[in-house]
């Protein structure tokens, strides 16, 4: 008891000097998240999109009279749609998607959900997160599980890089790992002090006497943050890039993970998040806005990842909880649905659209019906991306999509 006494009140007397991720009581709360990590091995980056993205303004059905009937005020005009085939088409602010589509780097997998959809934000989400195992006695994210069952032996497997909270999909059942606001930030701050590093280092690392499982999630958050913060000296936020990002959250954030992939950090799996798409009112210009940072910064990122060489081996999934109602409301927005696309992008995945666009007539409660389950977007990340069996993660057998050629 006396050795892990010291260890907290030495751990805790150190923080005027330590700055991990900004703050040490968020540090030792579990500010800590799923890390990645190996050689030149595939890497998959995650961007949620938070709020239920309007899937129908997204990825227009303009060649349907019957979307033009259900958004009055909303609909994107036939001449201002970026068209995919002669049925569908983007939203005019997605040049960004419109140029991966372009080069080959884009998949767009339509009509995605899953049976007896939930229309509330935190119970989809949990959902997506958990593959649906939310109701487990302690759910473990989908991507948890994937580091727990491959990669639980890295030191730095997988990364939530943001200012929010680290997203269920990324808890594991044993070893956790850093969620990062700031490489900067992140840093062990021991003003050059290498024998206070190596001191700390020792301190941390040293076993204890009896298990307790409150101080052993701390030790093990401490430790993972150490190695974390040794593995980013030299690396910085800022520097030269062969292509600019856009100057938003976003931007910054896939900007940071392009200069972690290019620093050769064995990490496999980013994740980062995009927030504000729950557009019940005045949805036009504010979605507007949200696509054009996301395609703007989706195409940076992907150039860059060309540009370092890493385009083959790099994917981008990019989802929401949820699309939007068919009929938009009276206030100029619209409300919960169900079934939206899902984007995939990098050299490796098969480019155009995978799945038919769902009715826009033959509705369940006024929403789209679903055509593809998530979770066979999941299980072809898994098999034929990450190699690893996809079954015990999304909890039985889902047939892949076919997202990559």
């Amino acid at each position: 008891m006396n050795h892990r006494r010291k260890f907290l009140q030495s751990t805790l007397a150190g923080s005027a000097a330590i700055s991990l991720s900004g703050v040490i009581p968020d540090f030792l709360l579990g500010a800590s998240r799923p890390a990645a990590g190996m050689g030149r091995e595939k890497i998959l980056v995650v961007v949620q999109l938070s709020g239920g993205n309007d899937g129908l303004n997204t990825v227009v059905p303009y060649g349907d009279d019957d979307y033009y009937k259900n958004r009055f005020t909303l609909a994107i005009g036939k001449h201002q749609v970026l068209k995919i085939d002669d049925q569908v088409g983007f939203h005019p602010a997605l040049t960004g998607f419109e140029e991966l589509l372009q080069s080959h780097q884009l998949s767009i997998i339509q009509g995605v959900g899953y049976p007896n959809p939930n229309r509330s934000h935190f119970e989809s989400m949990d959902l997506w997160h958990t593959a649906h195992q939310v109701n487990a006695q302690n759910p473990v994210g989908w991507l948890g599980r994937t580091v727990d069952t491959r990669m639980s032996d890295a030191s730095l497997p997988a990364v939530h890089f943001g200012q929010g909270l680290q997203p269920l999909a990324l808890k594991t059942s044993k070893r956790p790992v850093p969620s990062i606001r700031s490489i900067d930030n992140f840093k062990l701050n021991v003003l050059h002090d290498n024998k206070f590093k190596d001191k700390l280092s020792a301190l941390i690392r040293s076993p204890r006497d009896t298990e307790n499982s409150l101080l052993s999630y701390v030790h093990e958050s401490s430790n993972v943050a150490l190695e974390t913060s040794h593995r980013l000296e030299g690396i910085s936020e800022t520097g030269s890039m062969e292509f600019s990002f856009p100057q938003t959250e976003l931007g910054r954030n896939l900007g940071v993970i392009a200069r972690l992939i290019g620093s050769g950090l064995s990490t496999r799996i980013y994740y980062t998040t995009l927030e504000g798409f729950d557009t019940h009112s005045n949805q036009g210009a504010s979605h507007q806005s949200l696509l054009n940072n996301l395609g703007n910064s989706v195409a940076s990122f992907m150039n860059q990842m060309k540009a370092q060489g890493n385009a083959e081996r790099v994917v981008l999934f990019s989802f929401s909880e949820f699309g939007r109602r068919v009929r938009e409301n009276a206030s100029a927005g619209t409300d919960h649905g169900t079934a939206a696309p899902v984007f995939a992008c990098g050299s490796a995945v098969r480019c155009g659209l995978i799945g038919k666009h769902p009715s826009l007539i033959d509705l369940d409660q006024g929403d789209m019906k679903f055509q593809i389950d998530y979770r066979s977007i999941y299980s072809d990340l898994l098999k034929n991306w990450m190699g690893i069996d996809p079954e015990p993660i999304v909890g039985g057998s889902f047939k892949p999509v076919g997202l990559f050629s």
